[in-house]
């Protein structure tokens, strides 16, 4: 296991790198003999490299800056939905290199253990160094405590899989997968806190302040979904009016929409739909306003200003932005920060690479070089 040192050392090149040793000092708080002394054994091993040589503006030998070495095995994320499960391969800074997805026969612990393992195989890339899998839910310790899409209490998928696969496994709640992936590698990187709103078939939030993903039980019980957001919206599944559920998620949506223009339309057409039919068009305003009401309401509690957006569903903002960002002005205080919203839309692509980088994390701390 790497000491406090050597994990912040291998963080920042990873996160930061090519970069100059001065700048590796200056961010760690070293001196430059204690760095040179922590790199080395991570030189000795091929972990590190030194790239090109180019001038710092210093007096003396050129800089040679420290990089991730570019022979590290590959990573592979897994996000299990309610009928799939959505795998990426990627490099160790999370670039994706390949995808599957296979469709899950049904929802047996047996059946999404044979799905993921058909899920990686299918990627076609050696030399895996860790799986991480992602899904809606509560987990703790490698078990899956309860994961509501697909109706499981207690299932102890981390011990399966790595049975099943042969290799390291980590287990994550997709929305704190998804928020570290985002810190690491996406649109929060270099951002000391921000919001994460996802739009799918449920709604989702996390939230990264002091540089840290906030994780607690309550993190995989999906309590953004019934945050109200409209006083006369319609019902939730649990019988909250108006909450975000209702008024966000694709079911709701092509549900409300349908009822707007008397005949069944599924979430895709009722987008087709709203840019030139009057009735589904006010469907999708609805559901724009109540968006800006839950971003108001993130960041009004949390004391963060920047959010990032994304899910399966994210195609609502782009439909809807300038009603959006007009109800959360409605609901700020005039002396707020200005809230600056990043849009991830990639999709289940997201999901599946928070998925992986979990993995990474897992692995850097694992990491031994002695």
């Amino acid at each position: 296991m790497l000491t406090d040192s050597e994990a912040a050392l291998a963080e920042a090149v990873l996160l930061h790198g090519p970069i100059t040793r001065q700048s590796l000092a200056s961010r760690l708080g070293l001196s430059a003999g204690s760095l040179t002394r922590l790199a080395k054994p991570f030189l000795a091993r091929g972990l590190f490299v030194e790239v090109d040589e180019a001038p710092d503006g210093l007096v003396g030998r050129p800089s040679k800056p420290l990089d991730i070495s570019r022979g590290l095995p590959i990573y592979a994320g897994a996000k299990i939905t309610g009928d799939m499960v959505h795998s990426v391969a990627t490099d160790v800074r999370a670039n994706p290199l390949r995808k599957h997805g296979v469709v899950l026969p049904d929802h047996s612990p047996t059946a999404v253990v044979s799905a993921i393992a058909d899920a990686v195989a299918n990627l076609g890339v050696p030399r895996i160094a860790g799986l991480g899998v992602s899904l809606g839910g509560s987990v703790s310790r490698g078990v899956i405590e309860r994961a509501p899409f697909l109706e499981w209490r207690d299932v102890p998928l981390q011990g399966m899989l790595e049975e099943a696969l042969g290799i390291r496994v980590t287990l994550e709640n997709d929305l704190v997968a998804l928020a570290e992936a985002e810190r690491w590698f996406g649109l929060g990187k270099g951002l000391p806190g921000f919001v994460i709103i996802t739009i799918g078939a449920g709604i989702g939030y996390a939230l990264v302040t002091n540089n840290t993903v906030v994780r607690s039980h309550d993190a995989g019980l999906g309590l953004a979904a019934h945050v109200p957001v409209a006083a006369m919206g319609p019902r939730c599944h649990d019988g909250h009016i108006g909450c975000a559920q209702a008024m966000l998620t694709g079911e709701f949506i092509a549900s409300a929409t349908s009822t707007a223009l008397g005949r069944t339309v599924d979430w895709q057409e009722a987008l087709t739909l709203a840019h030139h039919d009057p009735a589904a068009r006010a469907v999708m305003e609805a559901s724009g306003q109540a968006l800006g009401r839950l971003i108001a309401l993130a960041t009004n509690l949390s004391l963060q200003s920047d959010v990032v957006l994304a899910g399966e569903g994210i195609a609502l903002f782009g439909l809807v932005e300038e009603t959006v960002r007009a109800t959360i002005l409605d609901h700020r205080d005039p002396l707020a920060s200005a809230v600056t919203l990043k849009v991830d839309d990639s999709g289940f692509d997201a999901w599946a690479r928070g998925a992986a980088v979990i993995a990474i994390q897992s692995s850097l701390r694992r990491l031994e070089l002695r």
